[in-house]
């Protein structure tokens, strides 16, 4: 045998030297052979942006259901004054019911901040962040049901599997802290639509987020009571080398490569992992701006504090889904087609403080600069009654709100018609959202494409216009 090209041992020897306590001749042999951990690249690595970035991270609050822009922060005077009344033009044909007329909203407005930003009353603790958000009144969407909306807001399509937003910032950017997923998802009831809004579709299996339903354990099994981090070192070694081996010979295939990620991660994150979750390190008043010693806010609450430590510690993309509060478990909490006068103050309640406590913890710590906190549901309310006290579903004119990140702060944006119904000024899309937030991240999104099926894919599909008078 020529002593300058080690035996190529097949997958059964490597096994039995595994079996025989990590023989070392047999571990470097196989190692040698495949390249191993040397010749795998690494999916998460940090890539050059396009463009000088504005922002590293991003935060995406998800409100799941469809908050009421006219009850929230798009106050219509004219809608009260007419409450009772027919709509006095015809609605589009894309309906789902037929609402009756027009509902005023039964909370009162004010201005608050510098810019004068106007807020409902439902609101106390985020109107006074006002002068550090980028309002905009004018956003639309395609959808009016629940799925096909939340699927176009999470990954800009409405009816097939694409890419979440969150996995192709990956794909684009990488992440900072190779210890952690680099795009979290915390949920701790899973919305109807579940994994479609944070998968990676045709993207390498590597950059689907990674879901955090349990807040008090959100990672399980990170602790292995068996062996010893040296001993997890070198199985972890051998199993890359035996995966590589068969990969070699075969198609490239996401899901093997997503695995041996997978698996190298789990191992760096038993040291990162639980000290990143664990809020109970955090001082009183910290954990009392967030709300966690209250009832109706511990819930949100924590999340928003989780999401903070993970941005904090370099996570790219963190995604909060407002799903369950102390008083209901939903997965469509915000979703008032009736009760809109008992549930919408309820959910303000939940969310409120702990937003925030986020925004303002960011802006203390340096990080909202660099940090985009995002707002919004899959759509918005009608401003006409659907019974005496719902609103149907809105794609048509909503509302969402950005922060930090290199956002205009302060800045109210576009506008709905005097009833809240058609957006008329300064429309956004949502291809268009998720432009800017792309380009403020570092990103031509007309670039950020991946080949799959004979064409070339991106997030904003062949639409989609940079907002820059949002930018700071």
């Amino acid at each position: 045998m020529d002593s300058n090209h080690p035996p190529r041992y097949s997958r059964r020897q490597a096994l039995k030297q595994f079996a025989n306590g990590f023989g070392m001749l047999g571990l470097a042999t196989v190692l040698q052979q495949s390249g191993a951990l040397a010749a795998t690249q690494n999916p998460l690595a940090v890539r050059a942006a396009h463009i000088p970035p504005k922002a590293k991270n991003l935060i995406f609050l998800f409100m799941s259901g469809g908050p009421s822009h006219v009850d929230l922060f798009d106050p219509k005077p004219r809608l009260l004054a007419e409450m009772g009344k027919p709509l006095p033009f015809e609605k589009p044909k894309l309906e789902r019911t037929k609402t009756g007329n027009l509902l005023g909203s039964p909370w009162t407005f004010s201005r608050h901040g510098e810019s004068g930003m106007e807020f409902s009353e439902l609101l106390p603790h985020l109107s006074t962040c006002a002068d550090d958000l980028c309002m905009i009144r004018s956003m639309v969407a395609d959808n009016i049901n629940h799925n096909g909306a939340c699927l176009q807001m999470n990954t800009g399509e409405q009816s097939f599997s694409r890419p979440s937003l969150g996995s192709w910032l990956l794909y684009g950017l990488g992440t900072m802290n190779q210890n952690l997923p680099g795009f979290v998802v915390l949920s701790p009831a899973q919305p109807a639509q579940g994994a479609p809004l944070w998968g990676s579709s045709f993207l390498p299996a590597a950059y689907q987020g990674t879901l955090v339903s349990n807040l008090d354990a959100p990672i399980a099994n990170l602790a292995n009571p068996r062996y010893s981090g040296a001993m997890q070192r070198k199985q972890l070694d051998l199993l890359a080398a035996v995966n590589q081996e068969y990969a070699a010979a075969r198609e490239e295939d996401s899901r093997l490569s997503a695995r041996i990620a997978s698996f190298e991660l789990a191992y760096r994150m038993q040291t990162e992992a639980p000290e990143a979750f664990d809020v109970a390190g955090e001082s009183a008043a910290t954990q009392n701006l967030y709300g966690l010693n209250e009832e109706s806010t511990a819930i949100f609450g924590k999340q928003c504090l989780m999401a903070r430590r993970l941005v904090e510690r370099g996570v790219r993309c963190v995604q909060v889904y407002h799903t369950q509060t102390a008083k209901r478990s939903s997965c469509q909490l915000w979703d008032q087609h009736g009760g809109l006068k008992q549930e919408l103050p309820l959910n303000c309640a939940a969310t409120d403080k702990p937003i925030a406590g986020l925004l303002k913890d960011l802006k203390a710590r340096g990080l909202l600069d660099e940090t985009i906190v995002l707002w919004g549901g899959e759509f918005g309310r009608t401003p006409t009654a659907e019974g005496d006290n719902g609103r149907e579903h809105h794609p048509f004119g909503f509302t969402m709100w950005m922060a930090g990140g290199g956002t205009k702060g302060g800045l109210t944006y576009g506008n709905t018609d005097e009833y809240g119904w058609h957006a008329v000024e300064n429309k956004v899309h949502v291809h268009d959202l998720h432009a800017t937030i792309l380009h403020l991240l570092g990103i031509n999104h007309t670039e950020l494409t991946y080949r799959y099926s004979g064409r070339d894919y991106r997030l904003t599909d062949v639409y989609g216009n940079v907002m820059h008078d949002l930018i700071a």
